[in-house]
């Protein structure tokens, strides 16, 4: 039962910051709790949704050499739950609240991050900009209550947010599975993996904002013609 829900280790010792930590303590559930508050609540953009998805999916071929293992069908369940609920939970926010709540924050990151998610939901328009906020960390935790505060109908949100997060949550686990099948013990390597893992879910956002470039200069090019 440890294996399917809560991975052995003391709660009181968790580094929310550090997914083997996290998942150490709280196991598959915790995963499901933390992906809804990064994607959710406001106050969860600090969370490592990425890290923290793809160290499961590697905990779950039992090649750890740290000792904890968890069961892939019920962290695929709990992950996609948390995120999808999240994300749909975070816009309604934006509905009722407006930008109420994030004009009372004074984090920084929380107001590059919304500024960063209008930018997106204006040059790329709700489809794109939503599946894209995905993987960029904060964008991902504010773009959904900017979303809703700016009026993006709800059946065009709810279909790109849930394929934009069946796509990362089931891409970055079943990538860290298919490495922790690979290669054994690869946890001792986790840190410089999973910050190029990072970078790597970046690259269609960025091949995105070169294709918009691009297309920008060849207007001006042809107009100044």
């Amino acid at each position: 039962m440890s294996g399917l829900l809560f991975a052995t280790g003391s709660p009181l010792a968790v580094n929310v910051l550090d997914a083997q930590s996290l998942l150490a303590a709280f196991g598959v559930l915790g995963v499901g709790i933390v992906l809804f508050a990064e994607t959710g609540l406001l106050v969860g953009f600090f969370l490592p949704g990425d890290s923290l998805l793809f160290t499961a999916g590697l905990l779950c071929t039992g090649s750890s050499a740290a000792g904890v293992h968890l069961s892939l069908a019920p962290l695929l369940i709990a992950a996609v739950a948390g995120t999808l609920a999240g994300s749909q939970c975070g816009y309604l926010i934006g509905r009722r609240a407006g930008g109420a709540l994030l004009a009372r924050s004074r984090s920084a990151r929380l107001h590059e991050g919304a500024q960063r998610a209008e930018v997106l939901l204006e040059r790329y328009g709700f489809a794109k900009a939503i599946v894209l906020a995905r993987f960029v960390p904060v964008v991902r935790t504010v773009l959904n209550p900017v979303a809703g505060a700016l009026g993006v109908p709800v059946r065009s949100f709810t279909l790109w947010q849930v394929s934009g997060g069946l796509l990362w949550t089931v891409g970055l686990t079943l990538g860290g599975y298919a490495l922790g099948s690979s290669v054994p013990n690869v946890d001792r390597y986790l840190l410089p993996i999973v910050a190029l893992i990072v970078a790597v879910s970046l690259l269609p956002l960025a091949a995105e904002l070169h294709r918009s470039r691009r297309a920008a200069a060849a207007r001006r090019n042809g107009a100044g013609g």
